[in-house]
């Protein structure tokens, strides 16, 4: 069961009553295996990135020993070099299904244990993740290149593959600002993070041919907003520019071009950057169009192929109710996913000089 008084603070009109979130939370957390580990569904896998996604939603809805759990799974089978694999079937540490090393997998870890300190004010969970941030971090800024952008993974067999990714990149900006404001409460400062955060943002800001081409998808639109570096005006023409074309009123937004396919994490997540940029009635417009993915047990479907009218992939994942979630805990006013999202309070990083 959730935590008195907090699934109401996940009730947002047309989107979800108390009874619904806590049927969705409710439904995260039997995904969730003993050992913490939580797996898109059950006999599917397990990657860093979305097993912390499930753990925040967790933490806004209360359940603060579940997400503990989740995090301290990546504590407990961290690889010596910092990293965790791609994905382990049915989140089981013995069982890794891709040896690669992404990034931005790793680096997220970083902001879900920021956002359980500030949910929870546990020092003692912080002390005993500050090693497991800081092991993750440098693992990432290994792989920065000499423009700022971060190359997006390690093979299996060690190999950096040195081409960036936009929304992988995005995600380890916020993930970064997240690492370092976990340092500055530790009065540990990373002046070498500050540097890398700086050029990270420049890069993302100013030179997109830094990265690979990938502006057939959604994420790569929405994502320089969400993870915090593009920010104001340049924000609002960003996400004007791509509206219509990844916008499908009334449904939610497209995974990627042509594609007649809506996707619940694309859609929830747009309206996280939407709220980030002050825009909540149009955050709340896209949250209340992605009730059709909505399933009776309160998770939700993948997505939707509008043209078949059919929801596909046939999977409801811990990763895209996770997401709703935090988009409605972000609208409500929860603390630590305004903090987290929102941005303010966290380290902004050094802005190079030239290049």
């Amino acid at each position: 069961m959730t935590s008195p008084g907090r699934t109401e603070r996940l009730v947002l009109p047309g989107v979800l009553t108390a009874e619904q979130a806590e049927r969705t939370v409710a439904g995260i957390a039997a995904l969730q295996r003993e050992d913490g580990a939580i797996p898109w569904f059950r006999g599917h896998h397990l990657d860093p990135w979305d097993h912390v996604e499930a753990a925040m939603a967790l933490d806004a809805a209360g359940e603060h020993a579940r997400a503990e759990a989740a995090y301290l799974w990546l504590a407990e089978h961290q690889n010596e070099d910092g990293s965790w694999y791609a994905a382990y079937a049915d989140g089981d540490a013995a069982r890794p299904t891709d040896l690669g090393k992404e990034t931005n997998f790793c680096a997220y870890v970083a902001v879900g244990v920021w956002h359980h300190y500030l949910a929870t004010g546990d020092d003692t969970f912080a002390d005993r993740m500050w090693p497991v941030v800081h092991a993750a971090v440098e693992f990432v800024l290994e792989l920065q290149q000499p423009g700022g952008q971060i190359g997006w993974k390690r093979e299996a067999d060690g190999t950096p593959v040195t081409d960036a990714l936009l929304t992988g990149c995005s995600s380890i900006h916020q993930a970064l600002r997240c690492a370092l404001a976990l340092a500055e409460h530790r009065e540990e400062p990373q002046p070498d993070w500050e540097l890398a955060l700086g050029w990270l943002g420049h890069a993302v800001r100013h030179h997109p041919e830094r990265f690979l081409d990938k502006d057939r998808y959604s994420m790569d639109w929405y994502y320089p907003v969400l993870g915090g570096a593009v920010t104001g005006a340049a924000a609002k023409e960003r996400i004007e520019s791509g509206w219509d074309r990844f916008v499908v009123p009334g449904l939610g937004v497209r995974c990627v071009l042509p594609n007649p396919w809506v996707t619940g994490g694309e859609s929830a997540e747009l309206a996280l950057a939407l709220w980030v940029m002050g825009e909540s009635d149009r955050a709340l417009e896209i949250l209340r169009w992605m009730q059709h993915l909505r399933a009776e047990d309160g998770l939700y479907w993948t997505g939707y192929v509008f043209e078949d009218e059919a929801f596909w992939p046939e999977e409801l994942t811990s990763w895209t109710a996770g997401s709703l979630l935090l988009a409605v805990a972000a609208l409500g006013g929860d603390e630590a996913t305004v903090a987290v999202f929102g941005g303010e309070g966290l380290p902004a990083g050094l802005e190079p000089d030239c290049c």
